[in-house]
């Protein structure tokens, strides 16, 4: 049941944020919000997501695990509700924020919770959590055009994305009342914040990242001004979503074998500088072949990445510890992603400048993905003074 649980809960993370890229173009003029303003319905979960990864260790300490994601579920609860009265544009952002906040201690937490109840199935259950992630985006972005064309308004389509989270709610209710409370030690996180090897997981985690934040903010606005029309580019979120969950469970299994990730973290890159090519030069006959590979290659740099963090330790609450620091430093940079893309929009017109700027941020990730080989994880986990590597 706790997988289970796992299971709904990450379906619920996403929804919020994935859901309204298909339908920025109707809510936009209807709220007057610009591209910089709809970019921060992105920029600030992500960047709460950031924030709320090193706020979350004392919450835990002081609430528990269980108590801890039954306040996130609520909060996230009352931020989708709230879109069915959403009136201008801060009230819409300002929803995007209280969904952030849930969201930042549930994701930050989820590592630590997956590493003690499957300590000998760490791969494999980030990767089913990691896919869930994505296809819950994916439901998110095709149920609500569908249910504005079935008659709903906008409002009201958005408000639905409630009801599965109360769902999660719930069973998490229920079933957490067996998982343990871990309580981090603070000095634990001061220590791993003095390692170098923290902050090269947290670059790498956020530009990868980055990816997927311009994609899910802007997707579907690039090709609606290509003349797509609003269902059609919501299927493109839903291939990506799609390709990213298959990759975000195919290839943590398939590298559960081996220690040293770097080939397949590699590998990852390739498809996302493949994908990122293909938008910005031939974005229109082979749409998307380029938005599968983008997906496929940010789902496995996602699960991958996160299970690379966890090999650090054999320690669960420490390894946990490193994973949450990682995504805090990671969401904050990945938030910034969509503001600058529409920085570069507004200066040039085009989305294109964006989706070459993704090419290079990958091939800075490829130097950072190198550098974790596993024979130098004892070495880069001591203290600074003991090897700096």
């Amino acid at each position: 049941m706790i997988l289970v649980l796992i299971v709904l809960i990450g379906l619920n993370l996403r929804p919020f944020l994935v859901a309204p890229g298909p339908i920025l173009n109707t809510i936009m003029p209807e709220l007057g919000m610009t591209v910089y303003s709809a970019s921060l319905l992105t920029l600030l979960p992500m960047l709460l997501m950031g924030v709320g990864a090193f706020v979350s260790p004392g919450l835990q300490a002081a609430w528990g695990t269980r108590k801890g994601m039954l306040i996130a579920l609520a909060i996230l609860l009352l931020g989708t509700l709230l879109r069915f009265w959403v009136q201008d544009g801060v009230t819409f952002i300002f929803t995007a924020v209280l969904c952030g906040v849930g969201v930042a201690f549930v994701q930050s937490a989820m590592p630590g919770l997956i590493k003690s109840s499957f300590p000998r199935q760490v791969a494999p259950i980030t990767g089913v959590y990691s896919a869930c992630l994505m296809v819950g985006g994916a439901l998110g972005a095709y149920s609500i055009p569908h249910l504005m064309d079935a008659g709903l308004s906008w409002r009201q389509s958005l408000g639905l994305l409630a009801v599965p989270v109360f769902i999660a709610m719930l069973v998490g209710w229920r079933y957490l009342t067996g998982v343990p409370a871990k309580r981090p030690n603070m000095s634990q996180v001061q220590t791993l914040l003095h390692r170098p090897r923290t902050w090269s997981l947290m670059a790498a985690f956020g530009l990868v990242n980055g990816g997927y934040s311009t994609l899910v903010a802007w997707l579907a606005p690039y090709y609606q001004s290509l003349g797509w029309e609003r269902s059609d580019s919501a299927t493109l979120i839903v291939v990506m979503s799609v390709c990213q969950a298959i990759s975000a469970v195919g290839l943590p299994v398939l590298a559960r074998k081996q220690t040293d990730r770097r080939l397949w973290l590699m590998l990852t890159l390739v498809m996302q500088s493949l994908g990122f090519c293909g938008l910005a030069l031939w974005p229109a006959g082979t749409a998307m072949l380029w938005v599968g590979m983008c997906g496929a290659g940010l789902g496995g740099s996602f699960s991958l990445i996160i299970v690379t963090a966890l090999d650090h330790s054999k320690a669960p609450e420490e390894a946990g510890t490193l994973a949450a620091l990682m995504q805090g430093g990671g969401f904050i940079i990945a938030g910034l992603a969509p503001w600058v893309i529409a920085l570069l929009n507004d200066l040039t017109g085009s989305f294109v400048s964006g989706w070459l700027l993704h090419l290079g941020l990958v091939a800075i990730t490829a130097c950072l993905y190198w550098r974790f080989n596993p024979r130098y994880y004892d070495q880069v986990m001591q203290p600074v003074a003991a090897g700096s590597r």
